[in-house]
């Protein structure tokens, strides 16, 4: 891993001020994808819209020279919230009892991946967080398993799998306390 450059962390608690750099951003890191329906930038933009109002919105950007380089964003999950319900197995009371961060989506941009960057947005945004756990789901091909790899060396453990869409692969459940 090289260096962090020097960057400047934004962040949000409403999407309008941000849509567009999320937008920027995403289209650039999942380029590969973009031909797929579940990838596609409309798809992710109304996924981005109908996340951006739930409960607990929170968005934290990277920014080099003003320029978006990297996102993290997520919102709050209570108990019985549909995330929970198409996690299967069933996931432990303990992590669904109450309140949970859901970490949505997280990118970086290729020239800034390998710098630390991506672990800077993601511990951003967990910094003021109350909610006593994090979850996310990762495609566990993504990266040839890299990426599912970089969130156990984050201390995400795996709870089950979820298929959120038709579109969507087949996504493992990670899990991690906030702190």
């Amino acid at each position: 891993m090289t260096t962090a450059p020097a960057i400047e962390l934004r962040t949000f608690t409403t999407l309008d001020a941000v849509r567009g750099d999320l937008l920027d951003v995403y289209a650039d890191v999942r380029a590969p994808l973009l031909h797929l329906p579940n990838y596609a930038v409309t798809a992710f933009g109304e996924r981005l819209d109908r996340h951006g109002g739930e409960t607990g919105f929170m968005a934290v950007l990277a920014y080099d020279d003003g320029h978006p380089v990297g996102y993290v964003y997520g919102n709050t999950i209570e108990h019985g919230d549909r995330y929970w319900q198409r996690t299967a197995p069933a996931p432990e009371d303990e992590y669904t009892k109450g309140p949970a961060m859901a970490l949505k989506e997280i990118g970086v941009r290729p020239a800034w991946r390998g710098t630390g960057t991506a672990r800077r947005i993601h511990d951003a945004l967990l910094a003021g967080r109350a909610e006593p756990y994090v979850t996310l789901m990762v495609n566990p091909a993504a990266g040839d398993g890299k990426v599912h790899a970089l969130y156990r060396s984050w201390g995400y453990e795996d709870i089950g799998q979820s298929q959120p869409s038709p579109a969507s692969p087949v996504l493992a459940v990670m899990i991690r306390a906030t702190r």
